[in-house]
């Protein structure tokens, strides 16, 4: 089942930091943002920790998806305020599925802030 919306893809961190002045600009914020810890240039921590510091972008919502089972990561994500944290699946079949059910829940049945 495809819900339709938009995805804005980041190649790294540094990438995904460039949205946030478009979005304080006006550009439409995303329902949730996905992550990945092992990010290139600026990890997935380190954005984590930038968009939950801002004051008009913590409450989106964002899910760590990621290879990454480190216990230290999983703490850190938590710790830096992730609202989830999934480690991706292998086969590319569950990948899907698992970014399917992601979809429903925050953007069909999850109810955010206004």
């Amino acid at each position: 089942r495809k819900l339709g919306h938009r995805i804005l893809v980041a190649r790294d961190g540094e990438e995904a930091l460039a949205w946030i002045p478009r979005w304080e600009a006006g550009e439409p914020r995303p329902v949730v943002i996905l992550l990945d810890v092992n990010m290139p240039r600026i990890g997935g921590l380190e954005v984590l920790r930038q968009l939950k510091a801002h004051p008009d972008l913590r409450s989106i919502p964002v899910v760590m998806l990621t290879t990454s089972e480190v216990d230290e990561d999983v703490r850190a994500a938590y710790r830096n305020g992730a609202n989830s944290y999934i480690v991706k699946p292998v086969d590319f079949d569950r990948f899907l599925l698992v970014t399917e059910q992601i979809e429903t829940y925050w953007i069909a049945l999850n109810t955010p802030p206004e």
